[in-house]
């Protein structure tokens, strides 16, 4: 058996470093138009892997009463430097969450949901956000598609060299059961005098979801799809889609 490590420990401290090619603004303006269009304009809302918290700050910033919720504690430290004091972060797994009421609204952003690699898992978190969302409340998330991790992604080995730190990140893609495994070496700089670089392997699986299993996922859940977007469109996904959006109501 593979060995396992944490995801988003070593990583987490050099994250944003190399996230910068993220436009998280464009992003953002697409889900606060979905949030406004499904009527969520103000209450409590919840980021599921919320990560360093570039949506949570923006839609706090925005007067949503925001709740983070992440599985990695070094992503969650990092985020209590960004979000305002009244922000709640919980260290918490989406299959678990645990919240003391309910929310009007919930959403989870890069590929957060692409992280459960069984359908069970899957349909384990959705049943999460029914019961600690409001009647009628909306769930919005992303999914990376099956062409995305085949077609684009692949086996490809992508590096990235920066003066304080570096990463090889090694891709596997498994067609047979869609999931994406990858070997995440990070160095960062712990001792500029000495020239001194910590290393830390990360193992991080994702597994490509079907619309159609999606979509069946959250009928069983109890919930409602009422949209399914090419990212950043209001169009349908077609086959060149790389990432997908759902809309998704508490009835």
């Amino acid at each position: 058996m593979q060995e396992e490590y944490e995801i988003y420990g070593g990583f987490a401290s050099v994250y944003d470093e190399f996230m910068d090619n993220i436009p998280y603004d464009a992003w953002y303006e697409y889900l606060h138009g979905l949030l406004k269009e499904y009527g969520i304009s103000d209450g409590i809302v919840v980021d599921i892997a919320c990560g360093t918290g570039e949506i949570t700050r923006r839609l706090s910033q925005d007067g949503y009463d925001m709740i983070g919720i992440d599985i990695s504690k070094d992503m969650l430290n990092i985020a209590r430097q960004k979000c305002d004091p009244d922000v709640l972060l919980l260290c918490q797994d989406m299959r678990q969450m645990d919240l003391y009421g309910t929310a009007k609204a919930m959403v989870c952003l890069c590929d957060g949901m692409n992280y459960l690699c069984r359908k069970e898992d899957l349909l384990q978190a959705l049943q999460r956000v029914r019961l600690f969302m409001d009647h009628g409340g909306i769930f919005i998330f992303d999914m990376k598609t099956p062409h995305f991790y085949q077609d684009i992604l692949g086996d490809r080995t992508i590096t990235d060299n920066r003066e304080d730190a570096s990463y090889i990140w090694e891709n596997s893609y498994d067609r047979d059961t869609r999931i994406n495994e990858y070997l995440l070496t990070v160095y960062e700089l712990a001792d500029e005098e000495r020239d001194l670089f910590v290393r830390t392997d990360e193992v991080h699986r994702q597994k490509a979801y079907m619309e159609e299993e999606v979509k069946k996922a959250i009928e069983e859940s109890g919930m409602q799809c009422m949209a399914v977007y090419n990212a950043f469109t209001k169009d349908a996904p077609d086959k060149q889609t790389q990432r997908m959006y759902f809309v998704v109501r508490k009835e």
